[in-house]
């Protein structure tokens, strides 16, 4: 499957059954079984490969993101005040991409997101590169395409990117961090989408136009400061009707959507951008109100990190994920 498993080094343990840690929790798995029934079924993945982001001009050291996001995760305890109290981590380990071009590492990675899904995991995905970010969106949806599951109620699936870039930038130059959303708006024309915290000094106006003519809703940092209101307020309003009832989402979080002050280490990063406890507020809003079945985390870079904040940061995010509150 073209997945390598993980050091057992990263699955921490104090080896004292009063204080448990999610290292505990986690199993390395290689071949996938059927998730429980009744659990909060996660699956993991790790895509160290930042080619995407060389090739768009941004700077290497995501490829070594995944091991140094699940080391601080795996040292968390579980969640006393979640809703989701039985919980099971499968831990697919991380794609090899040593022999596989940048596109076949992408077909690999969609892959092993999808069976995944099809076994009723919900996926948590470790970039690497936002190039990432269309494996993992195609894996959702085509995950329930193939199961028929929007048929009957024609709910239409929601992928939220939370980013400074748009990342919507054609494919005439090849693939990059900067064509994950080009690639899926293409391929799933089907979706609501919507791209939130998109900075105006990162983005050409020929790209916004683009995914505006294809129905995505963009809410810019800008429009969100001069609102004069909190993050959760701005964006639950902007959303209003897409948030009425508990359809199946994705969450894409480019970390360079951090204020540089709270994420230093990613392949571009800016003074301006989300703070983690506005933030967090949202998340807790958004999987309360929707059914969040996948969530990745991308351009996290410990080369350019500061005592692994950023990668910290990305730990406490998935910990949501994987127990809301």
């Amino acid at each position: 499957m073209n997945f390598q498993p993980v050091s057992t080094d990263l699955f921490f343990s104090r080896h004292d059954p009063q204080d448990p840690r999610l290292g505990e929790f986690a199993q390395p798995t290689g071949a996938l079984t059927q998730a429980k029934a009744g659990t909060r079924a996660i699956a993991v993945l790790g895509y160290p490969d930042d080619e995407g982001i060389r090739l768009n001009g941004g700077r290497p050291g995501a490829a070594e993101a995944p091991d140094r996001i699940r080391r601080p995760l795996y040292k968390m305890t579980p969640s006393a005040l979640s809703i989701a109290k039985d919980v099971q981590i499968a831990d697919l380990g991380n794609l090899d991409a040593a022999a596989l071009s940048l596109g076949e590492r992408h077909q690999a990675a969609q892959r092993r997101a999808q069976e995944a899904y099809a076994r009723g995991y919900r996926v948590l995905s470790f970039g690497g590169g936002h190039d990432y970010g269309f494996p993992d969106t195609a894996a959702f949806l085509q995950a329930l395409r193939d199961a028929n599951e929007l048929a009957e109620t024609k709910t239409r699936p929601l992928v939220l990117n939370f980013d400074a870039h748009l990342d919507v930038r054609p494919l005439d130059r090849g693939l990059t961090s900067g064509t994950p959303f080009f690639r899926m708006l293409e391929a799933y024309p089907d979706v609501d989408f919507a791209e939130i915290g998109i900075q105006a000094h990162c983005n050409a106006k020929s790209h916004r136009d683009w995914a505006e003519s294809r129905g995505t809703q963009i809410l810019s940092l800008e429009d969100s400061q001069a609102s004069g209101l909190d993050l959760v307020t701005y964006v639950t309003r902007r959303l209003e009707t897409w948030l009425v009832r508990p359809r199946p989402t994705f969450l894409s979080i480019d970390i360079d959507g951090f204020s540089s002050a709270f994420a230093p280490g990613c392949s571009q990063s800016w003074a301006s951008g989300f703070a983690p406890d506005e933030f967090l507020r949202l998340l807790q809003v958004l999987t309360a109100r929707l059914d969040v079945r996948g969530m990745g985390i991308y351009e996290v870079s410990p080369a350019l990190d500061t005592d692994d904040r950023t990668a910290k940061l990305a730990a406490l995010l998935a910990h949501r994920f994987i127990f809301p509150l």
